[in-house]
């Protein structure tokens, strides 16, 4: 199965929170501690990350009463830009950034500006090689253990992503970031695919803010049945 798929996220850059300091009677010693709670570190170790507990309100003048920030997750200081870009029937040699002979410049350049890994082991296959890559996890763990087509009812072969797998993307996006997928999706099993779903596994249910591409494997490559969500 050939084709292409690309992962592009970008990243909001600016303040934790934005703030309008306001006073009258009453209102500054809440609005400095929601102040001090706005500015803490937000607690990534567990997702999605909790809102931050705030001062009950206790002026009873409307007029008086300042809105506490509202809550907002942004990623932090100084994090990059993420762009994951999959080739189907690509040697790991054949790229003049990893040595090879295709003069491929623009991947040099990336390259160059970015990390280059060498340990990554494909499955030969598009699906679960897709799918490893981008939980981080064995392709097996993720019931990828072929092309979604040929999927069965055996343990990690089932081609449905089970809810203890994490995609990246989700990950991502619950930091702060937008994210979006293009191309060749290829990650939900045949029998998901119609208008009716589930749409458990489709690409927007899967991290992705927004999706433009094919989610089967076997697409018109001239006319695809391409769905924008």
């Amino acid at each position: 199965m050939s084709g292409r798929f690309a992962l592009c996220v970008t990243v909001a850059i600016g303040c934790l929170f934005g703030w309008i300091a306001g006073g009258g009677p009453g209102s500054t010693r809440i609005a400095a501690q929601d102040r001090k709670v706005a500015l803490q570190e937000l607690d990534r170790t567990v997702l999605p990350i909790s809102e931050p507990k705030l001062a009950p309100i206790t002026e009873l003048d409307a007029r008086n009463a300042k809105a506490p920030p509202r809550f907002e997750v942004k990623t932090p200081a100084g994090a990059p830009n993420v762009l994951i870009v999959l080739i189907d029937d690509m040697g790991f040699g054949q790229s003049s950034a990893f040595g090879g002979p295709i003069h491929m410049p623009t991947l040099e350049r990336l390259a160059k500006n970015g990390l280059k890994y060498n340990k990554f082991h494909t499955t030969a296959l598009c699906s679960p090689t897709r799918a490893a890559l981008l939980s981080g996890r064995n392709h097996h763990v993720g019931n990828m253990g072929s092309i979604t087509e040929t999927a069965t009812a055996f343990p990690g072969q089932t081609g449905q992503r089970p809810n203890s797998v994490t995609p990246l993307a989700e990950m991502l996006r619950l930091n702060g970031y937008s994210t979006a997928a293009f191309g060749k999706s290829h990650e939900t099993a045949a029998w998901e695919v119609s208008p009716s779903g589930p749409t458990d596994r489709w690409p927007t249910r899967s991290g992705f803010d927004k999706f433009y591409g094919c989610i089967g494997g076997e697409a018109n490559q001239w006319a695809p049945g391409l769905r924008p969500t």
